[in-house]
């Protein structure tokens, strides 16, 4: 089910406070540990489950390679930590490299200009709220969030 290298950005609304266990497990395995972390993941599957289980607290869509490529150069940052363990037997899959630079796999971003949607972040986005799939909408949110 590999589509042709797309990606998917994945943004989390909503906060820590009330969530059950196994939707709190996927998100930290996701990197979405707070409010207006993003994530740019590759359109498989795998991530397409893992994204069915949290679509209550996440809002994702296919990126385009300007609006990824713009976001790397300004909320990217840079990785610093060790790229494997002391013995050398086992690497680190911390960082993703992009153009010679290490950055982390995630991306802070600042909350966005005019909001997430009309009714806010307890709605889906087809009925005017802020969570669930926006197709390529993600990329008008990421640039209101990445200022």
């Amino acid at each position: 089910m590999e589509t042709n290298n797309e990606k998917i950005a994945i943004i989390r609304v909503r906060g820590i406070t009330g969530i059950k266990h196994d939707i709190s497990k996927t998100l930290k395995q996701m990197l979405l540990h707070k409010k207006n972390f993003c994530v740019v993941v590759p359109k498989n599957k795998f991530y397409l489950g893992m994204i069915q289980k949290i679509k209550d607290y996440v809002t994702w869509g296919e990126v385009d390679e300007k609006v990824y490529n713009s976001l790397v150069e300004k909320k990217g940052e840079v990785y610093t930590r060790r790229l494997s363990d002391r013995q050398g037997k086992i690497k680190y899959n911390r960082f993703i490299e992009v153009s010679g630079r290490k950055i982390k796999k995630y991306f802070r971003l600042n909350s966005p200009k005019k909001g997430f949607g009309r009714k806010g972040i307890k709605v889906s986005f087809v009925k005017g709220g802020g969570l669930g799939y926006r197709k390529d909408k993600i990329n008008e949110l990421i640039g209101r969030m990445n200022y």
